[in-house]
């Protein structure tokens, strides 16, 4: 056996590709590939589709859209015809009027072997068995004479069984001396953990080391937080790249008998509020710089919410970027208007001051004869609402900066919001973040900013913004909780109706009162229709609206609380029960 065959370097591209910019992302190979070379690696690992981007959606069924990957992926291969590194790419591939999640081997200056996903995902925010053909567990594949297995992503997730195989088995028992995973993971609180877990279980059941390599992006709602690693064959941790944030880097495996051990870096990787900030920062700057804004416009109350999102604004573009505008009437606040101001000025933000009431004023005059002998409600309330989100449009469409709105996860999932007036926007960086973590994210950002943000360190928010009872200024002495439970309780039920689908029975039975647990239940059920009109918003739970729930509109089932008996299993022949296990499958 020669020095070199005990000796293995493979550079890790943690990147940040564009759907659909095949082009930039085909050049970002090339840089990694440069870097590589000068590593002296003798191949480079990228993201599951890298060439294409991910997740691409329908997209991705478009001919020319495979057409133009496919000839990336030639190029990059007659490429490797240079002697540097090969390539393990991540892309779509037709074969034989069938389309995979590819992932492609280049090295020597040709396409060497191509190998397609296997297992595809179908739950969640994955729709892959709708666009992919399912590929065969192949063994592995060589490169300068070691035998690299290349399962993807979900081919490492799942335990074997009727409708999934055990890839990293499969590749572990036809010779493979090292896995290598491509991933699109998207970010969810303690995901790091979930997935460590499931590479310490492939590894225990191959005893081959393992480098997970994943995406780092903000990809419409869906952010990929990066956070690769690698594990030895003894289940230690070999390397750990940086969350959020690009890194390329070269992992040195060397040969000890018959297994490798791998050396690299080990990052610190930030953990739960901090994590959550630092994806709705990656997640609204990609969704703005990708899509060409040329910055954000936000309303700024002076309230936490808008603040929250005006301090994300900033460490994501910069405060050059961000525009500030307080629109008050009649019920807004002296101190809401100072604090609003204080706020622009911490974070050095352009700021403006356009008061409404002459046009809730004239909106008012044009509707008295139509409202004549109606008395005052929500109505007028809304009026308000949709003032502000008038203009904040008009100012919008005359500068092009992308609106950004700033309702709250409690807010979007009892309805407490007004469509066409605080809901307009682009896009929402906290549409996944529940009040009572609003409240935590203010004041953690007032002592710490992640990794590359781009605003000013120290408190940014004012106190006062924090610790005053939240309010939507709509009517005189308003506070929020005039319509709602207060936050703690609101959200440990909506914690428990959205994210775990508990019977109304069980949070009841959980010490909660069944008169505020039925009224919020009802607050969520008909809330439906706003939510699929709101902007899209980054993902940093694990049960999001519109990526993950999905419920109808039109919906008359309720759960009433009074409890369900258990089910009656002498109605069920054992034949029909046979036919409904088959097609729950």
């Amino acid at each position: 056996m020669t020095e070199r065959l005990n000796e293995f370097a493979v550079t890790l591209a943690q990147l940040n590709p564009t759907l659909g910019d095949i082009e930039g992302n085909a050049a970002k190979a090339r840089a990694a590939r440069a870097q590589a070379k000068s590593d002296g690696a003798d191949l480079v690992l990228f993201p599951e589709l890298f060439i294409a981007g991910y997740p691409p959606e329908d997209l991705v069924q478009k001919p020319a859209f495979q057409a133009a990957c496919r000839a990336a992926i030639e190029s990059l291969a007659r490429e490797t015809a240079d002697g540097g590194p090969a390539m393990l790419v991540g892309t779509p591939w037709v074969e034989e009027g069938r389309l995979y999640n590819a992932c492609a081997l280049l090295d020597g200056g040709r396409i060497a072997s191509l190998r397609f996903k296997c297992n595809l995902p179908n739950y969640g925010v994955f729709d892959e068995k709708r666009l992919f053909s399912r590929g065969p567990a192949a063994g592995p594949v060589t490169v300068r004479g070691v035998r690299i297995g290349v399962p993807i992503c979900e081919d490492i997730w799942l335990e074997e069984s009727e409708d999934y195989e055990n890839v990293v088995e499969t590749l572990a028992e036809t010779g493979a001396e090292i896995i290598l995973v491509p991933n699109g993971s998207p970010y969810a609180r303690d995901k790091n953990d979930v997935r460590l877990s499931v590479a310490v279980a492939r590894v225990t059941e191959s005893g081959l080391p393992l480098v997970y390599l994943n995406q780092v992006c903000g990809q419409d709602e869906l952010v990929f937080d990066g956070a690769s690693f690698a594990l030895n064959g003894d289940l230690s941790l070999a390397a750990q790249l940086p969350a959020f944030e690009e890194s390329v880097v070269t992992l040195r495996f060397t040969r000890n008998g018959d297994d490798w051990r791998c050396t690299g870096p080990i990052a610190e990787l930030p953990e739960s509020d901090k994590a959550d900030y630092a994806a709705c920062v990656l997640g609204l700057r990609d969704y703005v710089t990708k899509n060409g804004f040329p910055g954000v416009l936000l309303g700024i109350s002076g309230g936490i919410d808008s603040a929250l999102c005006a301090a994300i604004a900033v460490d994501a573009l910069g405060a050059d970027q961000v525009h500030g505008v307080m629109l008050p009437y009649r019920y807004t606040a002296a101190h809401s208007i100072a604090d609003a101001g204080e706020l622009a000025g911490h974070l050095g933000i352009r700021y403006e001051v356009l008061p409404i009431a002459e046009a809730v004023n004239g909106f008012e005059t044009i509707l008295s004869g139509i409202f004549k002998n109606l008395p005052p409600d929500i109505t007028e309330e809304n009026l308000q609402a949709r003032t502000r989100g008038t203009l904040l449009m008009a100012i919008s469409n005359k500068t092009g900066l992308m609106v950004v709105t700033t309702g709250n996860k409690s807010e979007m999932s009892v309805g407490y919001a007004t469509l066409y007036g605080d809901m307009n926007g682009g896009f929402n960086p906290i549409k996944d973040i529940y009040k009572t973590q609003v409240f935590r994210l203010a004041s953690l950002r007032n002592g710490w900013k992640p990794e590359g943000a781009l605003g000013p360190a120290g408190e940014v928010i004012p106190p006062d913004i924090i610790t005053r009872p939240p309010t939507a200024e709509l009517r005189e002495n308003q506070t929020d909780q005039d319509s709602l439970p207060p936050y703690d309780v609101l959200d440990a039920i909506l914690e428990r109706l959205v994210e775990r689908e508990q019977p109304l029975d069980q949070i009841i039975a959980a010490g909660f009162d069944r008169e505020i647990v039925t009224r919020i239940d009802h607050l969520l059920n008909v809330a439906e229709y706003k939510r699929r009109q709101a902007a899209p918003g980054v993902k940093v739970t694990a049960r999001n609206f519109g990526r993950d729930r999905r419920y109808p509109i039109t919906n008359r089932f309720r759960d009433k609380g009074e409890g369900v008996s258990a089910p009656d299993e002498t109605l069920v022949s054992r034949g029909s029960k046979a036919s409904i296990d088959a097609f729950e499958g």
